[in-house]
């Protein structure tokens, strides 16, 4: 099975790039160098391939290159879902991120209707300690990467409920307004709880394989660790909590107030109690799972950006790594320092050397 894949990519003063080209063909990618020299920030343009902000959430100016007041500019051809396509997108100082499909205009929810992109990056690997805002995140990544049509019900979902909490900020009393909102959110919500339950099976389903890597039960609870506020009791849960609501400024309960916890099935422990190297374990294990049940719609595996991971692993665990991308057929694009940490990758996939000179890359393929 072929995986999807960038074939060509170009960066224009994009952070640290003034100018950079890539080309690949389809199998696995290292980008070796020292830190420092922008191996990550690759990654990040690549992840602008997909919808969002990217895997570092950066705002539009901040991925301008420094000190240059310039726009900037990623472009890269890609084998999607049903097509090949021409990407390009960036962003003139002072204004918003545009994007272009095909030499056409087009919304970012465009995106993930022809092309899948997943990561791994260090910033998640506290994941399971951190604030359940990052969880959620994940998920609703996950959710997305299987439905690109959730971010239009996330969004619906977060506008209605940001003009309920502007009610209750200002103390507004007249139920009329409440429940016209509340429509709203109970419609959007709905469908967001759907998808992130959805989302969650599919993991589970394709976790039943065999894989090197531990397998994890995923739930949706609320905010204390209590049972997840079921779709059907949302409509009563926002009409009898207003005036709780209206004393604390916000809403209350809601999918916004979700959490995602994971139990390390193996062990029967909850991942957050779990060593760190447990820990990125089960973030690999999720990162595989959620590819292969791409694979399995698609008939494709999706692009994986993979940042700095294989430094974290041992010998047997890397080339476990390496075996299920290779088995995907997945377009793996991965950072590390050294060449050495890819040497089970073998001839499966490439290497790539990039070193900084004076401001200018310099790109080794």
């Amino acid at each position: 099975m072929s995986g999807l894949a960038i074939t060509s990519l170009t960066l224009s003063h994009f952070r640290s790039h003034k100018s950079a080209r890539f080309s690949f063909d389809g199998r696995p990618v290292a980008l070796v160098g020292a830190n420092g020299v922008g191996k990550t920030n690759i990654l990040e343009a690549v992840s602008l391939l997909s919808p969002g902000r990217g895997l570092r959430r950066a705002a539009t100016e901040e991925l301008a290159r420094r000190p240059e007041a310039v726009g900037w500019r990623v472009s890269a051809v890609v084998q999607g879902i049903a097509a090949d396509h021409e990407i390009e997108t960036g962003a003139e100082p002072g204004e918003a991120r545009s994007l272009r499909i095909d030499g056409k205009p087009a919304a970012q929810s465009a995106l993930g209707r022809i092309f899948r992109i997943l990561w791994l990056v260090p910033a998640m690997d506290r994941l399971w300690i951190e604030a359940a805002e990052g969880r959620r995140r994940f998920l609703d990544r996950i959710t997305l990467s299987f439905m690109p049509d959730h971010a239009e019900v996330s969004l619906a979902y977060d506008k209605a409920m940001r003009d309920r909490n502007r009610l209750l900020k200002d103390q507004v009393s007249d139920a009329r307004w409440y429940s016209a909102l509340e429509a709203q959110m109970v419609e959007a919500g709905t469908a967001l709880i759907a998808n992130r339950q959805a989302a969650l099976a599919r993991l589970a389903r394709a976790q039943e394989v065999g894989s090197a890597f531990p397998r994890a039960e995923m739930m949706l609870t609320g905010p204390e660790g209590e049972p997840d506020l079921p779709a059907e009791d949302l409509a009563l849960a926002l009409s009898e909590g207003r005036r709780r609501d209206m004393a604390a400024g916000r809403t209350l309960q809601g999918p916004h107030r979700s959490d995602l916890r994971a139990i390390y099935v193996s062990k029967g422990a909850d991942a957050g109690q779990c060593s760190t190297g447990e820990q990125k374990a089960l973030l690999i294990s999720l990162i595989l799972a959620n590819a292969r049940a791409l694979a399995a719609d698609l008939g494709r595996a999706p692009v994986i950006l993979l940042d700095e991971v294989a430094a974290h692993l041992d010998i047997s665990r890397r080339a476990a790594l390496y075996d299920e991308i290779c088995a995907l057929g997945a377009q793996a694009i991965m950072t590390g320092t050294e060449e050495g940490l890819f040497e089970a990758l073998g001839q499966r996939g490439s290497v790539v050397t990039i070193t900084e000179d004076q401001g200018v890359t310099r790109i080794s393929q």
